[in-house]
């Protein structure tokens, strides 16, 4: 190794002759008792989550300032990517200049926001293009949020159609007066068109996704797959739930399916989810009337502006009735690491008496869950609210619990469970099957009836949408990889050129400082 050092604001250079490569740089000279020493270099604490290179990619686009499209299979982790993008948006926006909206009221408390109806200032959103303009136009709450958005967050895109995309798209340029896309508002869309669908009325002969609109292409300039499952890691059950993701299962997928199927009954503890809601209310009202423990009423506290209160219908229950020996589930994230998260289930096994600040019943009790992952802890209320960018527009109070001996699959989608049975002899539409199976996380905990291959089913729009959209994506890589290759072999060039104008010029340097030292030698 041979090294030049020359003090002050130091130039230091090395070159290292099992690579015949140079390291440079300059360090800052400060001083402490007499010793000179290199400047200290500030730490940089690491993140959390190591994000994988696709989900660095969506952060590097939208840090960028570009639109962009994320969609991927259940359990890709689109939500916990989503709300680390919100994060970083509003440290650059600030709060107020960043709309978060998701399609229903469960996604939008979910990521703390708002529906995307109550957001645009549109009602129901029944209508025609030009009466939903105006009913924005007379909303001056509505108008001041269209102004101030300098990003809108659109979660669960799978249940926005077509029309409404358009019509939104529409309502943004006039309001904003804009002839740009979506009048220049940054546009992040998470979602799984395989999913569960948009619901249309009975005479809607309307384009059903949102992917059919007129401005979706223009809408983004970039549209993202994440490809990496983190909810599974068996890679059977990864394969079957890709196969009914596309609605098409092969001889292997159906023996599993099969061997899933049971004709005895299950464990009561195993949560049930059912396609449609009477069979849910059935089955907890039935399993809570056997119980002949003294039941608890716990009634929600809701307060702000009425429209924005109704984002909170079917998440967070009006009234909660638990009981000792009653199953139950969180319905809110309270300690990650402790695996008490969105959909961990438990068994009531008493209540205690809560601080007279907690009002929550008449009796003021809280009560105590033991919980299947192992923890016992007693369950204080939390806080639902809907914002309207940093303005907080209405509020729930309620113990973040559910029964859980049924709950529907509409209710499970983004949830994580490590055991289900599902009824199917119910299931009905495209996506109902795949989101219902795709919640467990091993084929040991997956248990199901009323199975039917027939009930696998996948529009056929979303197959040929997202066919061309791995077909775009694989020639946007190829396209990458010939443009890398080229500014690799100029860069190539260009460093080899540095490296050879380096050791040139520092192996003059050398020879002139030993001259010089020399000749000071031979003097004295």
């Amino acid at each position: 190794m041979m090294g030049m050092k020359f003090l002050g604001n130091a130039i230091l250079v090395y070159r290292n002759y099992s690579t015949n490569s140079f390291s440079y740089g300059v360090v800052q000279k400060a001083k402490k008792s007499g010793n000179w020493y290199k400047a200290k270099v500030p730490k940089v604490s690491k993140p959390r989550i190591r994000w994988t290179d696709e989900q660095e990619n969506v952060l590097e686009h939208i840090r960028g300032g570009l639109s962009v499209f994320i969609t991927g299979s259940a359990g890709t982790g689109k939500t916990i990517l989503l709300q680390h993008i919100i994060k970083t948006l509003q440290k650059t926006y600030g709060k107020s200049g960043v709309f978060v909206t998701a399609s229903t009221g469960i996604a939008a408390c979910a990521i703390h926001g708002q529906t995307l109806h109550s957001f645009a200032g549109i009602g129901n959103g029944v209508g025609d293009r030009q009466m939903l303009l105006d009913q924005v136009s007379n909303n001056k709450a509505a108008k001041r949020r269209w102004n101030k958005a300098e990003v809108l967050v659109v979660d669960e895109i799978s249940m926005v159609d077509a029309d409404l995309f358009d019509t939104l798209e529409y309502i943004a340029k006039k309001v904003r007066e804009s002839d740009e896309v979506w009048g220049g508002i940054q546009l992040i869309v998470s979602g799984d068109f395989f999913q569960l669908p948009p619901v249309l009325n009975e005479y809607s002969d309307r384009k059903e996704f949102a992917f059919e609109a007129d401005c979706w292409d223009a809408s983004f300039d970039k549209q993202v797959e994440l490809t990496k499952i983190f909810r599974q890691s068996d890679e059977r059950l990864i394969k079957l739930l890709q196969s009914i993701r596309r609605g098409n299962i092969d001889p292997e997928d159906l023996q599993l399916l099969e061997q899933a199927c049971s004709a005895s009954e299950p464990d009561p503890s195993v949560v049930r989810l059912y396609p449609r809601i009477a069979d849910v209310n059935k089955v907890n009202e039935e399993r809570m009337n056997a119980l002949s423990e003294k039941k608890v009423i716990y009634e929600a506290f809701d307060g702000g502006l009425k429209p924005w209160k109704l984002a909170f219908v079917g998440l967070a229950q009006d009234k909660l009735v638990l009981c000792k020996g009653a199953r139950v589930m969180l319905i809110r994230n309270l300690n990650v690491w402790r695996r008490l998260v969105n959909g961990a289930t438990g068994t009531v096994t008493g209540f205690t008496k809560a601080d007279n600040r907690i009002n929550v019943n008449p009796d003021n009790l809280l009560p105590i869950v033991k919980f299947d992952s192992g923890p016992e802890m007693v369950i204080d209320p939390e806080v639902w609210h809907v914002t309207e960018g940093s303005t907080i527009v209405a509020w729930r109070k309620q113990i973040p619990l559910i029964l859980a001996w049924a709950i529907s699959i509409h209710k499970c989608q983004g949830m994580s469970l490590d055991q289900i049975h599902t009824d199917l002899s119910r299931a009905f539409g495209c996506g109902m099957v795949y989101v219902a199976i795709s919640r467990v996380t091993s084929l040991d905990g997956l248990h199901l009836s009323g199975f039917s291959p027939i009930k696998v089913k996948a529009s056929p729009k979303v197959l040929k949408f997202y066919r061309r959209f791995a077909q775009e994506q694989e020639k946007e890589v190829g396209n990458t990889a010939v443009a890398n290759k080229n500014e690799h072999s100029s860069v190539s060039d260009r460093t080899e050129t540095e490296k050879a104008k380096s050791f040139s010029y520092y192996s003059r340097m050398l020879k002139e400082f030993i001259s010089s030292h020399l000749s000071r030698l031979a003097a004295k």
